[in-house]
């Protein structure tokens, strides 16, 4: 063998299974109780801590090429691997070019090639643009390249990705249908946004919740009712990307019981953090859209993730440079930009809150890590799995570790956080990308190669089962987190495709 990676406490369902892991050329070759003489160039002591499939992050912005002053691809994927996530799915806007052809698509990848510290994948995009003049055939060379899914956005992004228009989207939708592709939209209503915004500009408002209460849940709500009714009348693949709201829980779990083609994902600042607090706190730091919500929505969320309704986690990762465009001399709550950093972050937060406290069963928390990503994206089994021939990518965890976020201590070039002081218990120990070693906490830190990441082209066409799974909970909790998981009355609905 090329690695051993002993006593290794390996999930099988919620149950935790020691063993030793056999990896050869990068692949998984086995598992074995005893070595019984079985030797390897090298063998790692995981003592007893628990290793899962490598994670994975479906949503980042690494900003390169085009805006390196806020992130590069060097440093984000340097956050990834110190965060254990072993592959990342980039967006198609944030970089010069925006991915929108199979030219752009190259223009993007070339100079990152020699950068990446884990290995990575492409979103590819359309834009309401494309539709105007007639580029829709843009569609099929994307595919052709590997891109895993189709982005579209209903609110501005950046000036070479332009937002759609309802019908816009509608045609989109109709012409990536037939291809099996999913299709991400950033869910807001652009109108009413832009509206409110104004107005509470015009009044006067500079206070952080302004933000929040000017792109308003209802934003949310009706960008989601719009894009599954377009997704019943097409036959699109639809996911909804960073959903905030419980009333976007309610519309996804609604929608996947009639048989609808939708998924959704959330990210941790939806499951942590509220408007009211962190934006009063944080102000611009706390700033991104869709904004911050309730506590409620928090405790929605963290239930939706539980029960299927949202599939898996992603982060956004978006950061800007503080001086210039997060708190330049003239920002405001308007005018600064919105994004924050959150890969090295993600997967601490879901161990620390979900699966230590009960909220995430283990082996749900190993789909909405690694495995459901890897399936919706279609690079399953080669990642998100940990079945003999995959990819060797493991995250070991430590979930005793106690570990304290601190914004100035990232790979990230973006030196801000709005979950920074959070306390946490659990953290990602070492991130193992085709059995080399990328990251180790205990002993110096980064310790892979730029260069070393690969690009992951899609493997095929699949589709996640709709489950919900519907749990009862103890009687007289007041909050989520109070809550002990109640394995009574559990009831599994399955919907037929």
């Amino acid at each position: 063998m090329d690695l051993i990676l002993k006593n290794a406490l390996i999930p099988q369902g919620d149950r935790k299974v020691k063993t030793n892991i056999l990896v050869d050329q990068g692949k998984i070759a086995g598992y074995t109780a005893a070595l019984n003489g079985l030797t390897a160039d090298r063998v790692i002591d995981m003592k007893e801590n628990l290793v899962v499939p490598g994670c994975i992050d479906p949503h980042t912005h690494f900003m390169d090429p085009g805006f390196t002053h806020r992130e590069t691809f060097t440093t984000g994927t340097r956050s990834a691997a110190a965060g254990g996530v072993t592959t990342h799915i980039d967006m198609p806007c944030c970089s010069k070019p925006s991915v929108r052809d199979a030219e752009s698509f190259h223009k993007k990848l070339a100079p990152l090639k020699e950068q990446a510290y884990i290995d990575f994948a492409f979103w590819g995009g359309m834009t309401g643009e494309d539709v105007r003049e007639g580029l829709l055939h843009n569609i099929q060379p994307q595919i052709d390249e590997g891109v895993v899914a189709f982005k579209v956005y209903m609110t501005p992004s950046v000036p070479t990705f332009p937002k759609v228009s309802d019908a816009e989207m509608l045609e989109i939708f109709s012409h990536i249908a037939p291809t099996g592709m999913p299709i991400g939209v950033h869910a807001e209503n652009y109108d009413i946004c832009t509206f409110y915004s104004e107005k509470l500009k015009k009044e006067g408002r500079l206070d952080g919740p302004a933000w929040a209460e000017a792109r308003m849940a209802l934003a949310e709500k009706t960008a989601i009712q719009l894009i599954i009714s377009f997704a019943e009348a097409t036959g699109a693949r639809v996911h909804v990307v960073h959903m905030s709201t419980k009333e976007g829980v309610t519309l996804v779990r609604e929608a996947k019981k009639r048989g609808v083609k939708v998924t959704a994902e959330t990210c941790p600042h939806y499951l942590m953090l509220n408007a009211e607090e962190s934006m009063s706190e944080r102000g611009t730091f706390a700033k991104i859209a869709p904004p911050l919500r309730e506590k409620e929505d928090n405790l929605v969320h963290w239930q939706a993730l539980a029960d299927g309704t949202i599939d898996f986690v992603g982060t956004d990762h978006a950061p800007y440079e503080i001086a210039t465009e997060k708190n330049a001399q003239d920002s405001t709550i308007w005018n600064s930009f919105p994004g924050i950093p959150g890969v090295e972050t993600m997967v601490p937060i879901l161990v620390s809150e979900g699966l230590n406290k009960g909220r995430l069963s283990l082996s749900r928390f190993v789909e909405v890590t690694s495995r459901n990503a890897a399936v919706h994206f279609g690079i399953y089994p080669k990642k998100g799995s940990m079945e003999i021939g995959s990819d060797a990518d493991f995250t070991v965890i430590d979930l005793e570790r106690e570990y304290t976020i601190d914004e100035k201590k990232t790979e990230s070039m973006a030196k801000y956080n709005p979950l920074h002081g959070l306390k946490l218990k659990g953290k990602p120990i070492q991130t193992i990308v085709r059995g080399r070693v990328v990251y180790d906490e205990d002993n110096g830190g980064i310790i892979g190669e730029a260069g070393y990441g690969e690009y992951v082209k899609r493997q095929s066409i699949q589709r996640l089962e709709r489950v919900i799974k519907y749990e009862t909970y103890e009687e007289g909790a007041k909050e989520a987190e109070e809550k002990p998981r109640v394995e009574k009355a559990l009831q599994r609905d399955l919907i037929t495709n």
